[in-house]
């Protein structure tokens, strides 16, 4: 009997090892390997050497040992479609893949498109790569269903119990910049906290782009801040209920946007004067406190990135965390205001998600892995630091350095402003800013309309904060009426803009600003009778309904609840 001998071919997908025979025919071979990768018989090639020579044709003739290939060799194969364009380059799962992805998930428009991308990086071949994995989501949890003993805290076996997680500095970035289209978005947001001294808080709402200077970038692109109900002082922020948040949502889908990420201002004025803010945030104290890191993984995990290489269908998150400071990791502290960007591991949005990291409450830059108890058990957390003498020591993350689960993203302003919306010297109010005596309502709305005389609609109603105000307000909602004008937005279409202006919506809509602005005037005249005129018709059947600047956002139950335990 022939001796066998066992050959590694190496893929795209990894390397498989094909049990063979030296006097095996090369034909007889390649069968074999068309079978194991799932390929059709003139589907691939496959060479002796990785620079694509030496190739091993389907010869009747040839034996393996003629070819010299002996145990334990590695040939490279790979597909016909790497070989040049081909139909086939769809976003069909590689072979390697079919057993462990979710082909039905539907991954964001921007991964599909660079899923077709060469993404060749020309460059020495680095040592790390060449290694292919599923990408496979981190679980702390016990897992279900094991039967052989009883369940927790009584009971845990190797098969169940979750592995120890040592902490590395993630190498891969899920979004590689963040960018807002223009100026005057970040400026508007900055005005609250110019005003109060407060710091603040917003959803940013945009779309995730192509980013050219980096094989398969991508970019997060920012078009508009959304501001949701919020308590802030000069050193906290807590988040209050948004009935609206659906509805925002929705909204932004119709105008092409989707919330791509969050941010917040960490900000103390140090001279009026000058305009200069406090130096705070940098290496000597942190960039993102702990209790940042589990609001941003929390984030993270309620925004997943689908992801059809993943058994789950999702792997990890283009979430982002933009933070607006005192601190510019490439220029040092001039003290003007930057803008710097962050996500959180994946590591960390599985203990995030998994309830098994809570913050340090006078020490923000350590965050601490809990212990496991009757209710829960907890994987041993590790990270590995430096000693002393210059040795690697692995250390229990009881606690663990928040430096560990952060990656920063560049976050940039265009050389040549983008405008989803129109810009204005007298913008339309944002949402709940009441605080600043700005509200939403038909005289700021009548007052808005006659300070922009542009001939232009288009131009006039392209605004976020108002588009929201027509859908959202509570004397009349144009929820169900609004599609035409929103695709309008989205496509800059002025003539689709007229033709909803000419709706009996718009007419309504006319009405109450006028009814609104007649009321104002006549709350601050005295009239002879001592009584105020008499309100149009269409404004006085809706005076009973409270406007949303009467509305009390302020509930008892926070938007997004952090561990209330500290150390």
């Amino acid at each position: 009997m022939a001796e066998s001998i066992i050959i590694r071919v190496q893929s795209p997908d990894g390397v498989k090892r094909i049990t063979a025979t030296k006097r095996e025919t090369a034909a007889t071979f390649l069968k074999k390997v068309a079978k194991e990768f799932g390929f059709q018989n003139n589907g691939f090639s496959v060479y002796i050497n990785r620079n694509k020579t030496g190739e091993i044709t389907a010869s009747s003739n040839k034996s393996l040992n003629l070819l010299k290939i002996k145990h334990g060799d590695l040939l490279f194969l790979f597909p016909s479609s790497l070989a040049g364009p081909s139909s086939e380059m769809e976003t069909s799962i590689p072979p390697g893949f079919k057993g462990f992805g979710a082909p039905n998930v539907v991954e964001d428009e921007i991964d599909q498109y660079l899923s077709k991308q060469d993404g060749k990086i020309y460059r020495s071949r680095d040592p790390q790569l060449g290694k292919f994995v599923a990408l496979e989501n981190i679980s702390c949890k016990i897992k279900s269903g094991c039967e052989g003993h009883l369940p927790w805290p009584n009971g845990i076996c190797t098969k169940c119990q979750p592995s120890a997680i040592t902490l590395n500095r993630q190498k891969y970035r899920h979004v590689d910049n963040i960018m807002f289209e223009n100026h005057t978005v970040a400026d508007r947001f900055l005005d609250f906290w110019r005003k109060t001294g407060n710091q603040h808080f917003g959803f940013l709402y945009g779309r995730y782009t192509e980013h050219k200077d980096i094989p398969l970038g991508i970019r997060a692109e920012v078009a508009a801040i959304y501001e949701p109900p919020q308590i802030g002082t000069q050193n906290s922020l807590e988040l209050l209920e948004d009935p609206k948040a659906e509805v925002v949502d929705e909204i932004a889908a119709k105008l092409g946007l989707r919330k791509v990420g969050w941010i917040f201002t960490d900000l103390v004025s140090e001279d009026t004067r000058k305009g200069t803010v406090r130096y705070s945030r940098n290496k000597d104290t942190y960039f993102l406190s702990s209790e940042e890191c589990i609001t941003a993984g929390d984030f993270q995990n309620k925004h997943p990135n689908m992801c059809r290489l993943s058994p789950d269908g999702h792997f990890g998150s283009k979430f982002v965390t933009a933070v607006a400071t005192g601190l510019s990791l490439t220029g040092g502290p001039d003290n003007q205001v930057h803008f710097e960007g962050y996500q959180v591991s994946n590591q960390c949005m599985a203990l995030v998600r998994d309830e098994c990291l809570l913050p340090c409450k006078d020490a923000p830059e350590l965050g601490y892995a809990k212990e496991s108890s009757s209710e829960q058990y907890v994987p041993d957390v590790f990270y590995k630091d430096v000693d002393k003498f210059g040795n690697e020591i692995t250390q229990l993350a009881r606690p663990l350095p928040v430096e560990y689960l952060i990656i920063d993203i560049t976050t940039t302003f265009p050389k040549d402003p983008v405008y989803t919306f129109s810009i204005s010297q007298n913008p339309f109010p944002i949402e709940n800013r009441d605080v600043l005596g700005e509200t939403q309502d038909f005289h700021s709305l009548a007052t808005y309309l006659s300070q922009n005389t542009s001939s232009v609609f288009l131009d006039t109603i392209s605004d976020f904060h108002l588009l929201l105000f027509l859908v959202t307000n509570e004397v009349m909602p144009l929820q169900d009426s609004i599609s035409l004008l929103l695709e309008a937005v989205r496509t800059r279409n002025e003539e689709l803009a007229q033709t909803w202006k000419r709706s009996e919506q718009w007419a309504t809509i006319e009405q109450l600003c006028n009814g609104a602005s007649l009321f104002a005037q006549d709350g601050v005249q005295q009239h002879d009778h001592g009584s105020l005129k008499p309100l149009p018709p269409m404004f006085k059947q809706r005076t009973s309904l409270s406007l949303s600047s009467s509305w009390d956002y302020r509930r008892e139950l926070p938007y997004l609840a952090l561990p209330s335990l500290c150390i």
